[in-house]
């Protein structure tokens, strides 16, 4: 057998990068809009459905509240009570307390929420799905003991109710500003109102019960604090008391006047002391005189009366008299000035010890009158805070408030039925397209000329439109009878193909076969064979399918024997042949056997049955059985002079496709050319341009006719 060329076969397992095309991807989407269209109509009526008839309506209520931060008291009492600050932190402290659990729970007592099934689900009936639910859930796990004790189911429904109003508020302030906005969403527009001014009244309430508190608290502690203030001032000043009547000390002024006669008496003494050094040198002076002369106790007595006395009566009795007169009054001077001296000296000490003692009792006194008004100044200052709180106590201001009441609703805020219907709408066109892409994606066929070519390597020589027939009867008359429709112009462009694919050597024997059965791989040699017919050209039709007869349903007459009786010698090829009236093609069918048909088709008489063929016609088509299915096709094969391999269009797998190819390439066979059978054009357009498919695009309508 002559091979035009090789062509691998792909295998599509390798990892190869794979390139998305997004117009193909969108013209998928498009010509299988009825998908997308099916899903957004499903579930936009799901949504309405449920917005409409399920979901249950519910109604938003506003409450406004502004926090005054500049708010005056009537009396200012600084850091006893507490003052709300501007920072953003104190604000959102503010927004915390608003969804505090204990400010809730006062507003859930106050309103009777653990009434209102609403807020208390032990209280609503269960819905069927409910119970089911519920039923299942106690499967997998044992249902709850209910409480025995009324206090803790109790404290239980006042959880539930704190929890469910809680998952029905919001609050938010409003950026740049200090209001705050109290949103409820319940069941009923007047409910909504009413208790999202109720929860800003409670907020206000709470502000005041905070600082009555605190001032209750501030004046029972300043209270005690005065009382042990006023005992601790009283101790103070009679301490001070006490310690005044037993001290010398009259004031700062007295203890200042005894250092002055300190002083004073300190100077004397000084003086005192100097002079009688004086003395006692002038007494040791003249005592050394005693014994010298008188010339010498004149000059150095230092008294002018002695020495005059010596000159004008010399040493004697007068001058003798008046030198010890001078001894005298040297050593009474002396005796006078010593006894001067000590009574000075024991003044000064005496003032010393004084003034000592009367320093350390000032300072004693000072420090108790420093305690004492201490005291006095402590306790004045509590006393007047008392005052202040207990006036504060009644008249305390909020440090915020209602600044708009909550609207009654009239259209409920849930559901949003446009919205839901937008969602649900987007919803469907998403699991649409994903539908869609999906079913791309799991795409396992060939639907595309080009993709078959470059995956198989394979040349594609014809494109076959889907025939408009009932049978496999019908399909051949269709083409006998429509001879310029486009499924007519497709096979004769196949056979255009056949003819052309070898200019040096017309192929004589052609084979045609396919995967797996139900390809329309017969269809195909019929219409092959009834085309080569219309050259003028002696054409023969042989049915290589020896275990599934299928011939008998596309002709109109009865026969008894067939290929395999001639190869068993049991019949002439005359005497099985026949001529079809439709086609004018001559047709030889086969029969059933008890000899193996691989076998059969193997023996030398094959061979020579085909060898004659050559001579007597001048094209031999050859209908073989699957690939995959029996062996039977490779065998016929080897005495081929072209292969044709048919492929059913979106129907079958490529991996089957590359397995049979595959096959072929196990025993050096090659296919020579592809036919992408039974194309839907109607379906064709969802895939891509139908410009891809040939024969039976739109443009070619003005060339064909029905």
């Amino acid at each position: 057998m002559d091979v035009m060329r090789k062509f691998p076969v792909q295998d599509l397992s390798q990892n190869e990068e794979e390139v998305i095309d997004l117009m193909q991807l969108l013209r998928a989407i498009w010509h299988q809009k009825i998908w997308v269209v099916g899903a957004i109509l499903l579930a936009a009526g799901i949504g309405a459905y449920y917005a409409y008839f399920i979901a249950t309506p519910k109604y938003r209520a506003t409450s406004v509240v502004l926090l005054e931060s500049a708010g005056q008291d009537l009396i200012d009492l600084g850091a006893v009570l507490p003052t709300l600050s501007t920072d953003s932190e104190a604000i959102n402290t503010e927004v915390e307390i608003l969804k505090s659990r204990r400010l809730i729970e006062r507003l859930v007592v106050r309103e009777a929420l653990v009434q209102d099934p609403e807020f208390n689900s032990r209280l609503q009936e269960l819905s069927f799905g409910s119970r089911i639910i519920r039923s299942a859930k106690n499967v997998f796990s044992p249902p709850a003991v209910p409480e025995v004790n009324s206090a803790a189911a109790d404290d239980r429904d006042l959880t539930r109710a704190v929890n469910a109003f809680l998952a029905r508020l919001s609050v938010r302030n409003q950026p740049g500003t200090f209001v705050l906005k109290i949103t409820v969403t319940t069941e009923g527009a007047a409910k909504s109102a009413r208790l999202a001014d109720a929860l800003a009244e409670e907020y206000i309430l709470n502000q005041m019960d905070v600082k009555y508190e605190a001032t209750r608290e501030a004046t029972a502690w300043l209270s005690s604090r005065v009382a042990d203030l006023k005992l601790e001032l009283e101790t103070a000043e009679a301490r001070l008391a006490a310690f005044s009547s037993t001290t010398d000390v009259i004031s700062p002024e007295s203890v200042r006047s005894i250092e002055v006669q300190l002083k004073e008496l300190r100077d004397r003494l000084g003086s005192s002391e100097a002079t009688a050094v004086l003395a006692q040198d002038k007494l040791q002076l003249l005592e050394s005189l005693v014994d010298k002369t008188a010339e010498s106790k004149a000059a150095e007595a230092g008294d002018i009366r002695l020495k005059n006395l010596l000159a004008t009566e010399g040493p004697g009795e007068i001058f003798d008299a008046r030198f010890d007169q001078l001894l005298s009054n040297a050593g009474a001077s002396k005796i006078r000035l010593d006894r001067q001296t000590a009574s000075l000296t024991a003044s000064v000490s005496k003032l010393e010890n004084e003034l000592a003692a009367q320093s350390d009792e000032l300072v004693q006194l000072q420090q108790l009158a420093r305690d004492t008004e201490a005291n006095r100044l402590l306790y004045e200052y509590f006393l007047s805070r008392l005052k202040e709180a207990s006036a504060q106590e009644g008249i305390q201001q909020a440090d915020a408030r209602i600044l708009s009441n909550a609207v009654l609703p009239f259209v409920p805020s849930e559901p949003k039925k446009s919205l839901i219907l937008a969602i649900s709408a987007t919803l469907g066109a998403i699991l649409g397209v994903g539908f869609v892409l999906a079913r791309e994606g799991r795409q396992d066929t060939y639907r595309d000329a080009k993709d078959l070519e470059v995956e198989t390597g394979v040349p594609l020589l014809g494109q076959i439109p889907l025939i408009p027939a009932r049978s496999r009867g019908d399909s051949i008359q269709y083409l006998v009878d429509k001879p310029t429709s486009a499924v007519a112009e497709a096979i004769r462009n196949l056979r255009t193909s056949v003819l052309m694919s070898r200019p040096a050597k017309t192929p004589q024997i052609i084979i045609n076969t396919s995967s797996v059965p139900s390809e329309g791989k017969t269809t195909m040699s019929f219409a092959l064979a009834h085309s080569l017919n219309g050259l003028g050209k002696k054409v023969l039709l042989i049915e290589g399918d020896m275990r599934r007869l299928v011939f008998d349903q596309y002709l109109e007459f009865e026969r008894s024997n067939g290929i395999a009786s001639i190869l068993r010698g049991n019949a002439s090829f005359d005497k099985c042949v026949a001529q079809d009236p439709r086609t004018g093609i001559d047709v030889l069918g086969s029969e059933l056997g008890t000899q193996n048909a691989a076998d059969l088709l193997s023996s030398p008489a094959f061979s020579e049955f085909l060898d004659d063929m050559r001579a007597r016609y001048d094209f031999v088509v050859i209908d073989t059985p699957p690939v995959l299915v029996v062996p039977d096709t490779r065998v016929i094969a080897q005495h081929a002079d072209m292969i044709l391999f048919t492929v059913h269009w979106d129907q079958t797998n490529k991996s089957q496709v590359q397995s049979a190819l595959r096959s072929f390439e196990t025993v050096n066979q090659h296919i020579d050319g592809l036919i992408l059978n039974r194309i839907n054009p109607k379906r064709a357009q969802k895939y891509g341009s139908q410009s891809t498919y040939g024969a039976y695009g739109n443009f070619g309508s003005a060339y064909f006719s029905e």
